[in-house]
């Protein structure tokens, strides 16, 4: 009888992947009380469907079996990707699954900074006077990054908030930004309108401290900065400098350079500052797309 390929998942994922799974594979997790390392499956393992877990060269070349790494997300930065090419070992996303999930985080963290949600969380009675919001609406929004996570972000705060939208990414054709009703503008023309900014760009090495206190200091005094897409690509240091100098309102943040952000760093005692710990995209339904999504790219490789 011959042996069914192996698939190795890390951290829990949507049970209707697992239901999908189960037909073509034995299906190992990596937590729980039952739960297999690496180590004692690499041998065997002809698939891993990785959440947010990082696979090293070192990883790939222990698991002679290994025929796919399956991201349930849209980053590779946890993937050594050169090294399973190397290998000849596929590496997919689910680059669309959690679009909707994430913008909607966006807006929401945007929303939390500019009526002082984390102000008045952080203080008891009454509040009213040290908050004064700000409505979005006929407010700018300045958009580093067009992908898909950009593009609903773009439909909902035109559409929804009546805010003009402007884009910067040189990876983007015009046309795509003006059919979606988007200004093309660059960089320093984008900082320098932003009212409000959000950042949409994978983690390389160009996209690294892309925003610094530079670029910060460029945007219109009382601007907020919205970061879901990687730590890294905002100087935190830089951002804390800006707000404790009273540039900007606030910022809200879904993803650090550390992850979870230490509890005694300085950007969690500002206000202003709304960090939530990665959750862009944990929601019910991107859950359940990015999981199934994942394990169909794992079947369609080991099958």
């Amino acid at each position: 009888m011959t042996e069914r390929p192996l698939v190795w998942i890390p951290r829990p994922v949507h049970t209707d992947a697992l239901a999908r799974l189960r037909p073509h594979a034995d299906v190992r997790p990596g937590y729980g009380a039952d739960g297999a390392t690496f180590d004692e499956i690499s041998d065997r393992v002809a698939a891993i469907l990785l959440r947010t877990e990082r696979v090293d060269g070192a990883m790939l070349r222990r698991a002679p079996r290994l025929r796919i790494v399956a991201r349930h997300g849209v980053g590779l930065d946890t993937v050594d990707v050169d090294t399973a090419r190397e290998l000849g070992i596929a590496v997919t996303t689910t680059p669309a699954a959690n679009s909707r999930s994430v913008a909607e985080h966006a807006m929401t963290l945007l929303l939390a900074v500019r009526r002082g949600i984390g102000i008045a969380i952080r203080n008891e009675g009454d509040t009213r006077a040290a908050i004064r919001g700000r409505e979005l609406s006929g407010g700018v929004l300045g958009l580093v990054g067009f992908g898909r996570i950009a593009r609903e972000v773009a439909a909902i705060a035109s559409h929804g908030f009546g805010m003009r939208v402007l884009a910067h990414d040189p990876m983007v054709p015009v046309s795509v930004m003006t059919d979606a009703g988007v200004e093309p503008a660059d960089l320093p023309t984008l900082l320098s309108l932003a009212e409000n900014l959000s950042l949409h760009v994978p983690l390389v090495e160009e996209t690294r401290d892309l925003i610094g206190l530079p670029e910060l200091m460029a945007l219109p005094e009382g601007a907020v900065v919205v970061n879901t897409s990687r730590g890294g690509i905002l100087d935190e240091s830089a951002l804390l400098d800006a707000v404790r100098r009273g540039h900007l309102a606030g910022a809200g943040l879904d993803v650090t350079t550390v992850e979870p952000l230490p509890s005694d760093h300085p950007l969690r005692a500002e206000p202003s500052v709304v960090i939530t710990p990665h959750t862009g995209a944990q929601t019910e339904q991107a859950l359940r797309r990015m999981a199934t999504e994942a394990a169909d790219h794992i079947i369609a490789r080991i099958t």
